[in-house]
């Protein structure tokens, strides 16, 4: 590797890391197929990318030699390019996934929250729909969740898959209960505002 593409490695952003991880799993996949693969399971506990993000980074990751693809024959209707993991490919994303200093803290960037820390400017029943909303919302995801991990059961090959898919459950299921918690918060503070005590002065409420 020339000190070009060594720089071009350090630096992969986690779009490209993710989809490299998808190709390395047994087979050769389209990049459509990435994307099935990616909403069915990535999206559960991180994200799936585009499908022009992916084949952005099918792109990077051929010039760098991590990846490799070929074209159908004239027996398919239409062509298409499926795409696989070089050794090349595999001992980096190896090398990356090992190195826990690259994975960072979690970051939750929950819209439903944002508009409850925003509740003062809206109708309370508004909110409390809108928490409803987000408990079908998640019951949906919970299920599609589970449906990803009865197809990955059995698969020797999915079995680290599959562990990350039961993560993604139990968050699922803690997300149901944190939501519940705020539908019962939403009614105590209403029933306080029926019964105001002491007003706030208009300071922010940090310390200090």
């Amino acid at each position: 590797m020339t000190s070009s593409q060594d720089s071009k490695k350090q630096e992969l952003p986690p779009t490209a890391w993710a989809v490299l991880g998808l190709l390395s799993f047994p087979g050769e996949r389209t990049g459509y197929e990435l994307k099935k693969w990616a909403d069915s399971s990535l999206r559960f506990f991180y994200w799936s990318p585009a499908i022009s993000q992916i084949y952005a980074e099918l792109r990077r990751l051929e010039e760098l030699g991590y990846a490799a693809s070929v074209r159908s024959g004239p027996e398919e209707t239409r062509a298409k390019r499926r795409y696989a993991i070089t050794d090349a490919g595999r001992a980096a994303l190896a090398g990356w996934a090992a190195d826990t200093a690259e994975a960072g803290p979690p970051v939750l960037k929950h819209g439903l929250l944002l508009r409850i820390w925003l509740g003062h400017l809206a109708e309370p029943e508004r909110l409390r729909a809108m928490v409803g909303e987000h408990l079908d919302r998640t019951r949906g995801e919970l299920a599609a969740v589970r449906e990803a991990m009865e197809h990955a059961g059995g698969v020797p090959e999915w079995s680290f898959p599959a562990l990350a898919l039961r993560w993604s459950e139990r968050q699922h299921l803690a997300e149901l209960e944190l939501a519940e918690a705020l539908l019962t918060d939403l009614d105590g503070l209403a029933r306080n505002r029926q019964h105001p005590g002491r007003q706030a002065d208009g300071d922010a409420p940090t310390p200090g």
